[in-house]
């Protein structure tokens, strides 16, 4: 009796305890539920921004590959650019250095003949003091002869000839001082087909004197004054070929290389340059070949090879 007592109000507790837990049990179905609803649309949100950032780095890199493209081909035109002007410039350089030096020469030139007019003028000077002492011995009276010798004078032999067998000496070709002076006076005077013409001359006459080697170095200066560069080019070798250790070895080297550059043979050129900065190397020239060879953009080898020289026909 008494168990029953206690069992109808454990039985009359049992249902409700059991709607509780299924309430309960539904309520986080619904949590868990909502929850998964949560983590699905975080995770659609986040696959969409990483597409959304994926596709802005690629076009980020686009842009790069577009950008360094861009950079590269401005500087392949910007070097060729800078190539072609210092191209341009080193040609202008050396045509300037050409005439600057060919300027230099005809100051040279003309030194040489202040300094032979001066000594010509000292040799006149002395020809008149030479003169004036023979004009004074003629007007001095004669000592008279000697007694009992069968002297001349009427009825006796003639006292002298006109010279050795009677004849006359012809006219004297012109001397090679003046020859070379009247060709270097002609030359400054911008008369070069006259100067010319007597450097040839004199070439022909005195090839072996010792201003011989300069009178050669004139005729390949005018020549590339007037344009002519296969000429200019061939002269200057007749300097270095028949006149291989004169003062004008440097000059001729110098304005070889110079032509050949103005030919458009620009490594031939370099090696002239650097052949006489091998030979010369404490000279003012070789200082200006040095510069030569750097507007060039080149440089002389520790031994450049001998240059062939073009011979004359």
């Amino acid at each position: 009796m008494t168990l029953w007592r206690g069992l109808v109000p454990a039985l009359l507790i049992f249902p409700s305890l059991t709607f509780a837990a299924s309430k309960e049990i539904v309520e986080l179905s619904r949590d868990v539920a909502l929850l998964q609803e949560q983590m699905r649309t975080l995770q659609r949100s986040q696959d969409e921004k990483l597409t959304a950032i994926q596709v802005l780095v690629q076009q980020a890199l686009d842009a790069a590959n577009k950008a360094n493209t861009s950079v590269a081909l401005l500087q392949n035109n910007l070097q060729q650019s800078t190539k072609d002007q210092q191209s341009k410039v080193g040609t202008a350089v050396i045509d300037l250095g050409a005439k600057v030096d060919s300027m230099t020469t005809d100051v040279s030139a003309l030194r040489e003949s202040v300094a032979d007019i001066s000594s010509q003028m000292g040799k006149l000077q002395q020809q008149m003091v030479d003169i004036g002492n023979a004009v004074k011995t003629i007007q001095s009276p004669a000592a008279p002869p000697p007694s009992g010798t069968g002297g001349s004078g009427p009825g006796g032999g003639s006292v002298g000839g006109p010279g050795p067998g009677g004849t006359t000496p012809g006219m004297p070709q012109v001397s090679a001082d003046t020859l070379y002076q009247n060709a270097m006076r002609d030359q400054s005077g911008g008369k070069d087909d006259l100067a010319l013409q007597e450097y040839t001359q004199y070439l022909a006459d005195y090839g072996n004197l010792a201003l011989a080697p300069s009178a050669q170095f004139h005729v390949a200066e005018i020549h590339l004054k007037q344009g002519k560069l296969d000429d200019a080019l061939q002269e200057f070798d007749m300097v270095l070929e028949k006149y291989p250790d004169n003062s004008k070895t440097p000059d001729a080297l110098y304005m070889k290389g110079g032509t050949l550059v103005r030919m458009g043979k620009r490594t031939q050129g370099k090696q002239e340059f650097c052949e006489l900065v091998k030979r010369f190397p404490s000279s003012d020239l070789a200082t200006k070949s040095r510069a030569q060879v750097k507007n060039l953009g080149l440089t002389c080898g520790p031994a450049p090879a001998a240059p062939v020289r073009r011979k004359k026909s």
